[in-house]
Parts: structure tokens; sequence; C-alpha cells
């Protein structure tokens, strides 16, 4: 038997990644890249798995078909997913395991599919380091966000607090008697029970406060800017602060925040809770929402309160035996910016970042005091209707900037029947707009108006090809 002549063994060339890369630049499927070479569907697929070694003969019908350099494609070392997989490895955290570029070219060449999520994960937990550390140097890192560990609290409780409720129906029955204007009413109340003045001043002597309340002077001073809604607002609001700290120190109390700022902002939004309470009293309430069939603007008159108190309170009627509808509840500015939100265990709301740009709440700004309505769905199905319109925060007079915002109301569609802005629309018959969460949750392929790619799907950047969305991104 002849021994085989001395000399080196040729080692496989295995170029799955580049193959797939190749590929994807030039925007074709499996089946179209083997038309091309002449080979089969499945014998391309396993060249991109590395599963079959590239041959000679494929490689020279590469190199011609689709002008790759052989010598770039068969240095197994240079390749990018190499090099991601090197540039990982040679973390501390991965230096820990004794893991070596050995382990990343092994990685490459026999899993490449698996060699590229984890260059991936890295890459972002990189990026993540990056930004706590950006963070951090800039003075502006909380470990956890009080305003959103805020939010949590009132919606685990269901934007629904019962005590908060009786208080101020209490309090509301009792100035009601006596005859006067909300305003003139809580005045009184301030005057007489805690010996405190009412005043409404000019705005350059508030220096830019809306309220402010004196205790050396006995005097509570409201700024001349607010409409009479909002001054009977603040009076309610400050009122709840002095005559329900008790109570609203023990709804706090029972919620669990990681430090002060989150209980203290959730306290806040207590506060605000028992002052709609106080100015519109649950019964109160609630029977003029049924009779008007949620007519915003209507019940609004009726109570002496603005659109968006009213939408807001909207949002909170879970009393048992005597429920509205399940509404949710967002108030957004111009930049997209969400100043309020509350789901209402109906709608997911992201955590971070705006809404969707084809949701009609961004085109109420469009159209000014003018209330839009609209039928969504989201892509998993759920149906909603929509009611949005504009408010506006007064300036107090000429040549001061307002604040412009929309608040938006939503409900499942089901439940549209109920509210007066369905009546005409056949919600059964009609086209819903399909809408997602956010950019980075929504994984609709064909939405133009996308501002970012979704964070679960690969991008793909196609230089042969220009779809009509802004980015296109992988689905297997």
């Amino acid at each position: 038997m002849m021994a085989k002549a001395p000399g080196r063994t040729r080692r496989k060339l295995f170029l799955g990644p580049q193959i797939r890369r190749r590929r994807r630049e030039l925007g074709l499927t499996q089946a179209e890249m083997a038309a091309g070479l002449d080979l089969s569907p499945s014998y391309v697929n396993l060249l991109e798995r590395n599963q079959r070694p590239v041959s000679a003969e494929v490689l020279v019908r590469l190199a011609n078909t689709y002008d790759l350099d052989i010598a770039d494609m068969a240095s197994g070392e240079d390749n990018d997913l190499f090099s991601s997989l090197a540039d990982a490895f040679a973390d501390p955290i991965f230096q820990k395991a004794g893991v070596t570029r050995e382990d990343a070219h092994e990685l490459a060449a026999g899993n490449p599919v698996l060699a590229e999520a984890v260059a991936g994960l890295f890459r972002a937990w990189r990026q993540a380091q990056n930004e706590l550390i950006d963070a951090r140097v800039a003075g502006r890192l909380e470990t956890v966000d009080p305003v959103e560990e805020a939010r949590a609290f009132i919606q685990a409780n269901r934007n629904y607090f019962p005590d908060l409720d009786a208080a101020g129906e209490a309090v509301a029955d009792e100035i009601g008697h006596e005859g006067l204007s909300p305003f003139d009413a809580l005045a009184r109340r301030f005057n007489h029970r805690h010996g405190i003045t009412v005043r409404v001043l000019p705005d350059d002597v508030m220096v830019g406060a809306y309220r402010r309340l004196n205790r050396h002077s006995g005097e509570l001073l409201l700024s001349e800017r607010l409409d009479l809604a909002s001054r009977n607002f603040h009076l309610a609001l400050q009122l709840c602060l002095i005559e329900m700290s008790a109570t609203l120190d023990r709804a706090a109390n029972d919620g669990r925040f990681s430090g002060d700022a989150g209980r203290r902002l959730a306290r806040a939004a207590l506060a605000n809770y028992a002052a709609a309470a106080t100015l519109m009293p649950y019964g109160r309430f609630h029977a003029a929402a049924k009779e008007l069939r949620y007519d915003i603007e209507a019940i609004a008159r009726r109570l002496g309160v603005s659109f968006e108190q009213t939408a807001h309170r909207l949002a909170t009627l879970r009393r048992p035996g005597q429920e509205g509808v399940p509404f949710f509840f967002i108030r957004i500015d111009p930049a997209g910016n969400v100043s309020k939100r509350y789901s209402g265990d109906v709608f997911p709301f992201a955590r971070y970042g705006g809404s969707c740009p084809i949701w009609n709440v961004h085109d109420a700004f469009r159209n000014p005091r003018r209330l839009l309505t609209q039928i969504i769905q989201l892509p998993e199905g759920s149906t909603y209707f929509s009611i949005a319109r504009t408010v506006r925060a007064e300036a107090g007079g000429y040549a001061k900037q307002p604040a412009e915002r929309v608040v938006a109301l939503g409900c499942r569609i089901e439940d549209a029947t109920d509210l007066i802005y369905a009546d005409g629309i056949d919600l059964n018959a009609a086209e819903p707009t399909p809408i997602g969460i956010t950019c980075r949750l929504c994984e609709r392929p064909d939405c133009a108006a996308r501002a970012h790619p979704p964070l679960r799907r690969r991008l793909v950047v196609d230089e042969y090809r220009r779809l009509s969305t802004p980015f296109s991104f992988e689905f297997n």
C-alpha cells in the first residue's frame, strides 16, 4: 500500500456567512441565487449554513456571477463575522470563561447563524454599557424611572381610588349647598375653614407660578393667566392637599416604590384625582356621562370643567355597579412626547417612545379644536374606537406662547355603540386603520410612516432596491 506524499492537509472552505451576506446585498432569495449558480436551492441553503464546504467550481461560479473577490472570500480570519466574534471574545466577560480566538473561528465556521446572534447580542450590550456610562458622566442616570413607577402605581389600581372619590363627593355635597359658583364656593371654604384668602394676581407678580400658598400671610394666590376651569381645579387641588392629606398618604403608601421620588409623584397624581373627584363627583359625573352618551364637550359645559378634565375623568369610572365605558387616555404634544398616559387595561401603550404616526391624534394638531374619530387596529387584530382633540393651556396674553396638546380617549370597538361619536358609523363594516404601538415594537412591513425599524427584526440595507417603506427587515 502506497503511503501518501507528505504535504499540508487542505482545509475545507466554508463561506456561509459571506455567501448569505452577498445574497442579501443583492436582494436575492436562495432560490434566485441557486438559479444563477445552476445549483439546487437546498444546496445553497446548506452552503449558507456551513453544512457544505465551497468547492473550487462553486467558488469560481460565485466570483463570475456575482462579482466576488475570491481572495477576500477565502480569507477566513478576515471576514466580518469572525472579526465581530473575536472582538466580543476579547472582552473580559468572555475572557473569564477562557474563550479564545480559535473558539471564535470555530463558531463562525461551524454555526454562523448562532455566531451572528452572539455578535449582535454583544454589540447591543456594549451600546447599552456606553449609554449608561454617558448617563453617569452627564449626571442624569437613575436606576429606576420614578415617572414610570408612578404610572405603574396608577395602572395597578386601574385608575380608581374609592376613598378619594368618597372624600371628593363629600366636599362637593357640602360646598354645593351654598348656592355659589364652584370658584366662590371653594374660596369661601378656604376662608371659613382654614383662614385662607384666595386672590387672583397678574402673571408678572406670580413670577411664572400658577398657584402659590403662603401660609404666613394666609393667602392662596392664583395667576390670572389661568382660565376659570383651571382656577377651579387649582383651588380644588390645594384644598385636597390640605384636607385629604392623611387619605393621600394612605393611598400612596400602599404602592411599592424604589425611592421617594416615585412615591411623591404618585401622591401628586392622587391629589389631582381627588381634585377631579371634588369638581366632578362620581355619582353626578357618571349620570351626566350616561345621559349625554359620553359627549365630552356637553359634560364639560354641564359641570363647568374643561375638555381635558372631563376626558381624564371619564377614564376613572370603575365604581362597582356604576362602571362607565372602559377608556384608555393619552395626552401628547406636537413633538409626539407623551405627558399623560393610562391604558385602562384596554390598550397596550409602550412605556417609552411616542405613538404611531398613523393614529389621528397627530392629525388633530392640523385641525385645532375639531374632534376627530377613528377606528384603529393593532397588528394582532385588536380594534378600537378613538376620539382626539386639541386642548390649549392659556398663555395669558398676546405674544405669549400657549401650550397646545392633543387629548385622546379610546375604547374597544364593541363598547363604541355607547358613544355619541359612533352614531352613523357602521362599526362592523368600517375598515379600521392599521396602526402599531410604537415604531420600535411594530412589525408591520409596509408602513411608509415608519420612523424606526422594529427591535426584534434584523435590518436589511439593500443598495440595489428602494422600497416605498423607509426600512427593510427580515421575517425569517
